[in-house]
């Protein structure tokens, strides 16, 4: 039974890394929010799995909250800001796919070498799982680097949230406090966020970031 406990807890969080890859891989921002909506799934399932495996009724709140908030309400509201403002539906990249998908390699196979070289003392499960967390914070800096498009980064942004979510849960849970403040932490920036890529596409007619650049005569 803890073969099989580790096996399902190691096949989410790999599962999780896999598409952390398939969003660096998508150029449609649909298919990216799409994609997001199944990585917060995945999350969801994995803090369940924990919550299961650790006897931790507290991360039962974390798995709900992911998929309520990061696979269902989050992906909808990004939906409907991509309509009512009309975005370009392509995903402009600083670097080509091949690149990325390259350095996304390199960078988990950084985490994998340092984050088990570092908890070599730490439980086996937590071992792996915090360094496919690390593997997705990296990759969710990656699609934020790599992106030009606003909307794009902020997906980014949350999936590289997701990593510190199954960082925490796979290090024995965090307080239930931290977790209810943190899923208020996304709403509120999930409706910042909305407001403001309405105030740059009323500003400067694209949510494009060097058209921020442009304005500030940064680009020649």
């Amino acid at each position: 039974m803890k073969g099989l406990t580790f096996d399902i807890a190691h096949l989410l969080a790999g599962g999780l890394v896999l598409i952390s890859f398939m969003m660096l891989y998508q150029d449609r921002l649909f298919a990216l929010i799409n994609v997001f909506a199944l990585h917060a799934l995945v999350l969801a399932l994995s803090v369940g799995w924990q919550a299961y495996i650790q006897n931790a009724h507290h991360l039962y709140v974390t798995a709900a909250i992911a998929l309520l908030f990061k696979a269902i309400v989050i992906p909808i509201g990004l939906h409907r800001i991509i309509l009512r403002l009309g975005i370009h539906r392509d995903i402009e990249t600083a670097v080509g796919i091949g690149p990325t998908m390259l350095a996304g390699i390199g960078l988990v196979t950084l985490s994998m070498v340092l984050m088990l070289r570092v908890t070599a003392t730490a439980d086996a499960l937590a071992r792996e799982d915090l360094a496919f967390a690390l593997s997705i914070i990296l990759l969710g800096l990656l699609v934020m680097v790599t992106r030009r498009n606003a909307v794009s980064q902020v997906v980014g942004f949350m999936s590289l949230e997701n990593g510190l979510v199954l960082a925490a849960t796979g290090a024995k849970g965090m307080p239930l406090v931290v977790e209810i403040s943190v899923a208020f932490s996304i709403l509120i920036a999930f409706i910042v966020v909305g407001v403001f890529l309405f105030r740059i596409r009323e500003r400067f007619d694209s949510v494009d970031v060097r058209a921020l650049d442009d304005h500030r005569g940064e680009r020649r």
